[in-house]
């Protein structure tokens, strides 16, 4: 009778036992969702670890100052902007201010403030519009390419107006003018190495005009959620 209670004793344990195992490997199967609250606090304050807020450049709803120093990354998707981390982190892409801040996230950091900035609707700054002939030549350049210079349209990667193809294609209409045309000649330098030579390939075949065209053709139009800001007043 003893050994029987000592076996049932037993035999329950180890259901316990594979109870809680199973549930633990079930726990570890499920990937992590990421917290955009927490993200939220990243953008704003920073981590506890050093890292500054977010929000210093590229502002709490990320648009950034509208210089064109810091891009707009409002509404982009998370997944490029996580990869642009890790790029950053890596040294596969190199800034001076963005390389020490990437190389201080964790994984779980990276994942909270990309799902927000990627979930946030922005409006557009009010910007002056380029002259309208290097629009149109950015134009013809983005929708069509240049069969002279065997380059393909930039519209069949980044979505039709430039809209993006998510969630690895940014989108570019909104962009600022000044940071595109700062990446395309980073890409042409050879610092930006995280696009698979594509766009090492591309940028190597655009002169100083086709990039200026390019960039303000983008600039002026609008973006994903085609919500432009309201002026300011200046009174």
């Amino acid at each position: 009778m003893i050994a029987h209670r000592c076996f049932l004793r037993v035999a329950r344990a180890i259901v316990i036992v594979n109870f809680v195992l199973v549930g633990l490997a079930h726990a570890q199967s499920e990937p992590r969702k990421p917290d955009v609250r927490r993200g939220a606090v990243i953008a704003a304050q920073g981590t506890a670890i050093g890292a500054p807020a977010c929000a210093l450049c590229h502002a709490f709803n990320g648009i950034s100052d509208g210089s064109g120093a810091f891009p707009r990354i409002a509404a982009q998707p998370a997944f490029y902007l996580a990869r642009q981390l890790r790029a950053f982190a890596s040294g596969a892409r190199t800034n001076a201010v963005m390389s020490p801040i990437a190389k201080t996230l964790s994984d779980d950091d990276i994942a909270d403030v990309t799902a927000y900035y990627a979930g946030v609707k922005a409006p557009y700054l009010p910007l002056a519009k380029p002259a309208p002939a290097l629009i149109d030549h950015g134009e013809q350049l983005a929708k069509v390419g240049s069969a002279a210079k065997d380059l393909p349209a930039c519209d069949n990667c980044h979505g039709p107006g430039g809209t993006g193809e998510p969630p690895a294609v940014p989108y570019l209409a909104g962009q600022y003018a000044q940071y595109i045309t700062f990446e395309l000649q980073m890409w042409q330098r050879g610092y930006r190495k995280n696009s698979q030579d594509t766009m090492l390939r591309i940028a190597g075949k655009l002169d100083d005009r086709d990039i200026a065209a390019l960039a303000a053709y983008y600039q002026q139009v609008l973006g994903p959620d085609e919500t432009p800001a309201l002026p300011q007043d200046t009174r």
